[in-house]
Parts: C-alpha cells; sequence; structure tokens
C-alpha cells in the first residue's frame, strides 16, 4: 500500500546535524539457487536432507556516502550495477547485509509508481484513497485532488478506472501524488521519463523547485546531462563496487571515458570477428 511508500524515522544517530542520508560502508547480498527445482515435492525432499543449495551473489560492496539537506546525489552506473538495490535500501525497504544508513526526515521512493493503487477503482477514488492513508483531512482532500489532477494533466480521466489506463497515465498519477507529499528526501529512479517532453520538462521543474525548498534527492538515470543539471554529487557504482564519488561533472566526466573506452573495445573486437570470418571464408573458398 501507499502507506508504506513514506518514512519518517531516525535508524541511527545522524554523525553530522547536517546530514539527511548517511551510508557507511553497505554492502548487500542476495541468493539464488544453483539447481534447478522441476517441482514442489522435489522442492521439499531437498530441503529436509539439506540439499538445497545456495549462491550467494554480492550486489553491493561497501558503499559510503553522505548528503546534505537541500543537496542531490545522482546514482550512475550500467544496468545491474547495484543503483536501484541501493534507492531500495535508503528506502528501507531492503536491510542492508553489511553497514549502517542512516536517514532523517520524510523519505519519498519514486520507485514503482502506482504500486499501491487500486486498479478496480476510479482515478479520482485512487488520489482520495492515497491521500486518506497519508492522513490528509476531508478539508485538504479537496485541495490536495485539485493539486494532484491539475500536475497529473489527467483531468478527463479521473473517473475511469485505472485499468483502463496505460502505463504511462498511471506513472504520471503516481508521480502527481508522492511529489505532493512534500518529503525531505526524494527518491527518483529513471521516472523522469514518464510522459511526453512537455510532461518530462515539467517534472522536472517541479523537483528543482523542491530543490530549491530544502528537498534533498537520490537519483538513478542514464542521462547524464539531466544528472548533471539536478545534482551536485555522483556516486558511480560498477560491478557493485564505487568507482568514484564526489562532484557531479568530474564523476560523470569519468564514467563517460569509461563508457566509450568499452564502447571502443567492443567495436575493435566486432571488427577483429569480422575480419577472421572473412579469412576463413576465402580460405574456404580456396580449397
Amino acid at each position: 500500500m501507499v502507506k508504506k511508500m513514506f518514512k519518517s524515522h531516525k535508524k541511527h544517530v545522524m554523525k553530522n546535524s547536517e546530514n539527511v542520508i548517511e551510508l557507511e560502508n553497505v554492502s548487500m547480498d542476495f541468493y539464488s539457487r544453483d539447481e534447478k527445482v522441476d517441482n514442489l515435492k522435489e522442492f521439499f525432499v531437498r530441503l529436509v536432507k539439506g540439499k538445497l543449495e545456495r549462491k550467494r551473489v554480492r550486489i553491493l560492496e561497501n558503499v559510503s556516502f553522505e548528503l546534505k539537506k537541500g543537496e542531490s546525489i545522482a546514482l550512475i552506473g550500467h544496468n545491474g550495477a547495484g543503483k536501484s538495490t541501493l534507492l531500495k535500501i535508503i528506502s528501507d525497504i531492503y536491510e542492508p547485509t553489511e553497514g549502517i544508513v542512516r536517514t532523517h526526515g520524510v523519505v519519498a521512493p519514486l520507485l514503482n509508481l502506482g504500486a499501491g493503487f487500486d486498479y478496480e477503482a476510479s482515478g479520482k477514488e485512487n488520489v482520495y484513497l492515497n491521500c486518506a492513508i497519508l492522513g490528509y483531512s476531508k478539508k485538504e482532500l479537496e485541495h490536495k485532488y485539485k493539486e494532484i489532477v491539475e500536475f497529473s494533466e489527467l483531468e478527463e480521466h479521473m473517473n475511469i478506472p485505472l485499468k483502463n489506463y496505460s502505463s504511462g497515465m498511471v506513472a504520471r498519477l503516481g508521480f502527481a501524488i508522492a511529489i505532493d507529499v512534500e518529503p525531505s528526501i526524494l527518491l527518483v529512479d529513471e521516472i523522469l521519463s514518464v510522459g511526453d517532453e512537455n510532461f518530462r520538462r515539467k517534472c522536472a521543474k517541479k523537483i528543482d523547485e523542491l530543490r530549491q525548498k530544502g528537498v534533498s534527492f537520490v537519483i538513478v538515470s542514464h542521462n547524464m546531462d539531466q544528472v548533471k543539471k539536478l545534482c551536485q554529487k555522483a556516486l558511480w557504482i560498477e560491478n557493485s563496487h564505487v568507482m568514484g564519488y564526489g562532484e557531479v561533472n568530474e564523476i560523470c566526466e569519468k564514467y563517460e571515458s569509461y563508457c566509450a573506452e568499452i564502447r571502443k573495445k567492443i567495436a575493435e573486437e566486432e571488427k577483429r570477428k569480422a575480419k577472421e570470418a572473412k579469412r576463413l571464408a576465402e580460405e574456404a573458398e580456396k580449397e
């Protein structure tokens, strides 16, 4: 439910009173089965006999950073690097295997927009339901409803069940509800691609307004131009490890150089393979 989307707590005493997030040597392990179990009976037989093998996979290794009130940090890196996992650790969805996480204030994770919606209910009913769960009074509900609908640009669709919405429409409504909470920390996972170009600019503008009000952001994005515009800091994660942490332009430049080098190596390898294939074809013709 949406109630779990927001939290306000202090898991550990902040070392620096100016910080809203502090991570110390955070590591995260997931476990997977090495062998395939075809049916439930076989699963329980192996479980009883102690023959279910689990493989430990380290998703994050010794991640540390801190963020002050009003600052924004971008988590950058290739897909599968562990960025989204880190957001879920900060939002308290996952508990880290090792390390300490400190947050201060209301944390709003925009990780899976619309996750708490009732798809049989209308857009209007979902807005009222979510706002009621968040503790708004009846008077506040009317005002909030107008603001949310206006921002989402879904006025003509609010009486339609959500099951008839496109995924983009659901995300827009979820984003409009989430940002209306005015949190202390906003966790953003690639949701700035929601909607058309005009709506994306509107989202970016709203985020900038919240940042100027002192809201702190942790943003996952592959759009380096967007990252440089919205963030002061960047944390580069690659293969579960921190490759760089610091001023956003400096870290993004290192990451882009790294990506360019990888693309160069891939192009060289493809060129080598094509040359080898051509050589083998010519030798086959001679035979």
